[in-house]
């Protein structure tokens, strides 16, 4: 049966009196009764109402597969909602159903039933379908990477599904459209468990019961985390991984090949060799001498392991490969592995631990929530990739590309966005101090607010190409007049800031936007309206600037310090508003 306004409205008008007036309450019910052939009334008793869901409004048991769903509705056309329910999922609705470690006078009534029915039907329990139904494409969150990023962190609570029942239960995870579209299809989830030799590890409390073990592991059963896991492995570290020209891997490679090809060095020097791995696991447990590790993430190391397996690739066919396996299997490194800890503390530690590396400070910033929800921003408005991540996006082949519908050939890059916002806000002088931006929090959250995922993609655009044509732009003023204007090299920031705020202020914004506001070229027609600006507003505002007190003096003394400052932009714009009536538009 295809659930459409009509049936909706019908279920409502019948039974509005039984459970309210909120058109996202009777969607539930009615899905239900379709999706599963049962009546209405038996969908109100398999529905939540009010709060308390943790994050699940809706389930139904099939005693004939053996499958248990449990849903989430939202009435939109919009995935995004869907994250907020995610995260009432991963932090305590797993928990609450199939653990059950703590009481809540509040929980839904619906939620009691679900505990209820799972005890009864304990053995009987095949799978597990976690079910997101909404009105809009299941492509569109299949595509998502905040949704995507969301969905792994459920995924690696099957653990806690897999306790309950004491064996291995299916779990799903997946899409569906209430005008009857389904998603790709879920991918049946895995628990990733493994064996390690950590069982002399000393164990150290945080400031919230999170722990960390502090030990030693090998390198080779690393490994075999990553052949089975691969990217999953490293989905919380902050970059893709290095590539294998960069110093850091090319060192490990050859201390790899004094211990193991060239016999020159002992095993045991690369522990004290190393700066150490660490990883975030959801347990860890000791198992006969050795130690249960269960769906670990890299958290800082990703480079060791890597680099790990591609030495075995390379040389696998070297005779020492195989004869000094002994060798190989004895390497080990400094790791500390946490547990029992919520997502920020997670990512705090993340952040905090890579610190001590010699990591550019955007890049630590690269798995915030809003820096996901920007690339889900470009990648539906404008068809391109952001590159939070560094070298993200020269890992993806051309297929990777066109699954996600990325139709763009280069990318928005984090550090080129961040400056493009705060020329945008008129902060010429912060531009050029991106490392303060990315080290300080408040500084950070300011420029990278929600309210930036509001703004209209294709003007951030527009701003964010004008940057690569600074100097063709710079030369053109300068070409009206050399020795008059020859200060303008000196303050390009201020003329990309004044640049913008000509095409914000455009009364044909809209037309350019369209023109040009998709594609990351920089087209003839837009560099010859930035040229059009450049020369016949932004020049006069210059002009204005360096004859005006006090940076009379300061031109004529040849310090030009003052064009890279928030007091050269306000005094241009002041002119500008008088002049145009422009005013300081920012791309929030």
């Amino acid at each position: 049966m295809k659930i459409n306004d009509q049936t909706i409205d019908q279920a409502f008008s019948d039974y509005k009196k039984t459970f309210g007036g909120v058109r996202n309450d009777y969607f539930a019910p009615v899905y239900l009764a379709a999706e599963h052939q049962i009546d209405l009334d038996q969908a109100l008793l398999q529905t939540t109402f009010g709060g308390g869901d943790y994050g699940f409004d809706g389930f139904h048991f099939d005693p004939a597969t053996g499958n248990l769903y449990l849903y989430q509705f939202k009435w939109s056309e919009d995935a995004s909602p869907f994250k907020d329910c995610y995260r009432r999922m991963i932090d305590a609705g797993f928990d609450r159903i199939f653990a059950g470690s703590y009481q809540d006078a509040k929980q839904n009534q619906a939620l009691l039933q679900i505990k209820s029915l799972l005890l009864e039907k304990k053995a009987l329990v095949n799978g597990i379908f976690v079910r997101f139904v909404f009105n809009g494409d299941p492509k569109d969150a299949e595509n998502s990477l905040v949704l995507s990023k969301l969905q792994e962190d459920l995924e690696s609570k099957k653990y806690v599904i897999d306790n309950f029942f004491g064996r291995e239960v299916n779990l799903v995870i997946d899409y569906r459209s209430s005008r009857g579209h389904i998603g790709g299809g879920g991918v049946q989830t895995k628990t990733h468990k493994y064996s390690i030799d950590f069982a002399d590890a000393m164990v150290k409390e945080g400031p919230g019961g999170e722990l960390m073990h502090v030990g030693a592991v090998k390198l080779y059963q690393l490994n075999s985390m990553f052949e089975e896991m691969r990217q999953r492995l490293f989905d919380r570290n902050i970059r893709s991984g290095l590539t294998g020209d960069e110093s850091p891997n090319r060192a490990i490679t050859r201390s790899l090949k004094e211990i193991v090809l060239d016999e020159k060095e002992d095993p045991a020097v690369f522990f004290f060799n190393h700066n150490g791995i660490t990883m975030f696991a959801q347990k860890l447990v000791p198992d006969d001498g050795l130690s249960e590790i269960t769906e670990p993430r890299v958290l800082n190391g990703a480079q060791t392991i890597s680099s790990f397996n591609s030495f075995l690739k390379k040389f696998a066919d070297h005779p020492k490969i195989k004869l000094n396996r002994q060798r190989l299997e004895r390497i080990e490194v400094p790791c500390r592995i946490i547990t029992k800890a919520k997502d920020d503390f997670i990512i705090d530690v993340t952040v905090n631990n890579n610190r001590q590396n010699p990591v550019k400070p955007w890049a630590l910033r690269a798995n915030d929530m809003i820096q996901l929800q920007l690339a889900d921003k470009f990648q539906q408005d404008l068809k391109t990739f952001y590159g939070r991540q560094e070298n993200a996006f020269h890992n993806f082949t051309d297929e990777d590309l066109e699954r996600m519908e990325i139709e763009q050939q280069k990318e928005i890059e984090l550090r080129r966005l961040a400056s493009t916002f705060l020329i945008s806000d008129g902060e010429v002088d912060k531009a050029s101090r991106l490392s303060d931006i990315f080290d300080e929090d408040k500084a950070y959250a300011a420029v990278f607010g929600k309210s930036r995922l509001n703004t209209d993609s294709r003007k951030i655009l527009h701003c964010y190409k004008a940057q690569f044509r600074l100097r063709k732009l710079t030369d053109e003023i300068e070409s009206k007049g050399y020795h008059k204007y020859r200060f303008a090299r000196r303050g390009r920031n201020l003329i990309w800031a004044l640049v913008c705020q000509g095409m914000l202020n455009d009364p044909d914004l809209e037309e350019y936007a369209e023109k040009f506001g998709k594609n990351m070229s920089v087209e003839a027609g837009l560099m010859e309206w930035m040229r059009s600006i450049a020369v016949s507003k932004v020049r006069l505002l210059l002009s204005d600037l360096v004859e005006a007190e006090p940076y009379r003096q300061k031109m004529e003394e040849q310090r030009y310090d003052f064009l890279r400052t928030r007091a050269a932009y306000d005094f241009c714009m002041e002119r500008a508003y008088k002049k145009w009536k422009w005013v300081s538009e920012k791309l929030r």
